[in-house]
């Protein structure tokens, strides 16, 4: 098989996808761009601002990729590379894509709040609460794992730790001069070359910390695990600050400004797969059950469902969604765009990961895919060396843009943890709207005011997640992060279909990627379970504590839908018995 026609054939079904079945979506929920949206009706200049399609797309997209699309195909490329793709092709355009548009939509249509919101009015106060609870976990485990992800990147690459941080403070600068000084469009041919050269000046100045580590006397091992966790303070104060700050002074501005890092490294790395035509040597199919990245035997269901969330269906981006993307969109036309088609963009990264690995052989892979970003980098580096380019300076780039994504991933899940938290202890959506509607203040206990106030929010946020970084390796704690998160998906989807079935609308394009979800992602905690019961007890009361809540939201759910089925259908029975 060769990868060019392999990623000819993906870009095709997937621009059939978002045309056909993203066109089809766009009807059954009934888009309209005659309502307002809640960033022109509720415009704070904080969190809800209107955001240009463009400008959102690179914040949406570099939110909900981070390395995702990169970490899980190639982790899951262990079962041969075939698997993985049905997986992603099958799971972005009818899973993914379906949930991202649905939460997105439900979001903007029910005042830019959060899923929470939803799950409230579907299923009750108490539903809401252990959803909220659930999702404050997962989006722990977000900030853990990408955190951890992160400060590996600037310890292996020092390079990449100068350009993130030159590039932290060209955002605000960009965001700024583009608002008051500039147009967009001018003050993008400005600042968008000089991140650019920031991958060349990088090279140059490298924040090498295991160095600096080592020349003040300490041995390779501890100035390695140094470096990792000074990288971690810092990472930890960063994305604290950058989640509390207004949206568009940082969060943006950069956001923006990486998309043409996204673009640039897509339109790359095709160009590369297109110029050299790789030859995927790496077998389709190699067995049901193969050690994988951490060496143990794995069987390859769950674990494919599990390994590859973002590039074919992931619950955070439901958090993104609604958390921040829904409170910026400007059109109601601007969900398909944004919601359907960032996820399609991902399941586009997701293939060209596994062309990126599947042209090694059986040996070659092995020795490198134990760092799937490195594994990514060097071999889209390896495609763009036939275009003449330094493969030195592609790997370094890429490894900048992935690291830009993760950055976003980071700061957005900190923002989006905080918004979860503060929401935990309001009372409910019912009681504010009566106590608004009938001039009753809203008092807090001095207590929830101070542990709901951002800056304490969000450093309990980063504590938690530094914590639970320290219990384990980025690859110890990406199986429990793959599971919550597909449960969290399943979860979601599980409250789009009873919208739609409230609705009276075809709710089997949810119910059924629902029930894949579900099982798979019960079945890969338990796995969990079962594998670290003596090893990490952290992640393993983690797991059991999600199987727990999702197993009574499950419960809960059915009750209510029964419930809310009965009124519905029951009136309109007695109303067409009186005619």
């Amino acid at each position: 098989m060769n990868g060019l026609l392999l990623l000819t054939i993906a870009l095709a079904y997937f621009a059939a996808g978002y045309v056909f079945y993203g066109g089809y979506l766009t009807r059954l929920f009934g888009i309209d761009d005659r309502r307002s949206t809640p960033s022109e009706t509720r415009n704070d200049g904080v969190d809800y601002v209107p955001t240009s399609r463009s400008v959102l797309f690179g914040h949406h997209f570099s939110s909900i990729a981070g390395a995702g699309p990169i970490v899980g195909p190639i982790a899951a490329a262990y079962f041969g590379w075939l698997p993985a793709l049905l997986w992603i092709l099958l799971g972005c355009v009818f899973v993914g894509a379906v949930h991202d548009f649905a939460s997105l939509f439900l979001s903007v249509r029910h005042g830019g709040r959060s899923i929470g919101y939803v799950i409230e009015r579907l299923m009750g106060y108490a539903g809401r609460q252990m959803f909220l609870v659930f999702c404050w976990i997962s989006l722990i485990l977000v900030v853990a794992i990408f955190g951890l992800m992160v400060a590996g990147t600037f310890v292996k690459t020092p390079a990449v730790a100068t350009a993130s941080l030159i590039f932290i403070l060209l955002a605000p600068v960009f965001g700024y001069i583009s608002r008051n000084v500039l147009t967009l469009r001018t003050s993008s041919w400005i600042f968008v070359p000089l991140v650019f050269l920031t991958v060349w000046v990088s090279d140059f100045i490298p924040a090498d910390l295991v160095s600096f580590y080592s020349g003040e006397g300490m041995d390779a091992a501890f100035a390695q695990k140094a470096a990792l966790w000074s990288w971690m303070g810092v990472l930890g104060a960063y994305v604290m600050f950058a989640s509390v700050i207004s949206v568009k002074w940082l969060l943006q501005p950069r956001d923006y400004l990486s998309s043409y890092l996204l673009y640039a490294m897509i339109f790359g790395g095709i160009a590369g797969i297109c110029f050299y035509a790789p030859e995927l040597k790496f077998p389709a199919y190699i067995g049901y059950n193969v050690p994988i990245g951490n060496g143990q035997p794995t069987d390859m269901i769950p674990a494919l469902f599990i390994l590859i969330a973002c590039g074919a269906c992931s619950g955070f981006h439901s958090l993104v969604a609604s958390g921040t993307t829904s409170k910026q969109i400007r059109r109601e036309s601007h969900i398909r765009t944004i919601g359907y088609g960032g996820m399609i963009v991902e399941g586009i990264l997701g293939v060209m990961s596994l062309i990126s690995v599947a042209y090694l052989s059986e040996a070659d892979f092995a020795e490198i895919a134990a760092n799937p970003v490195n594994a990514f980098a060097s071999g889209i580096g390896v495609f763009l060396s036939k275009l003449g380019i330094s493969g030195t300076l592609a790997t370094n780039f890429i490894s900048l843009a992935i690291s830009a994504f993760m950055l976003t991933t980071l700061d957005t899940a900190t923002r989006l943890t905080r918004f979860v938290w503060q929401e935990i202890f309001t009372p409910s959506y019912e009681t504010q709207e009566r106590m608004q509607n009938e001039g009753i203040p809203q008092k807090k206990h001095p207590l929830v005011t101070f542990i709901t106030n951002p800056w304490f929010a969000s450093a309990f946020v980063v504590g938690l997640a530094g914590f639970l970084a320290s219990t384990g390796s980025a690859n110890s704690i990406w199986p429990i992060f793959g599971a919550s998160n597909q449960l969290l998906a399943a979860l979601t989807l599980l409250g789009v279909s009873m919208y739609l079935m409230t609705k009276k609308l075809n709710f089997w394009i949810t119910l059924i990627p629902t029930m894949l979800m579900l099982f798979m992602s019960i079945w890969g905690l338990l796995d969990i379970v079962n594998a670290f019961m003596s090893k990490n007890l952290t992640l393993v009361g983690a797991a059991i504590f999600l199987i727990l809540m999702a197993v009574m939201l499950v419960v809960l759910s059915v009750i209510m839908l029964r419930r809310n089925l009965r009124q519905l259908y029951g009136r309109e029975d007695r109303g067409n018995a009186e005619v």
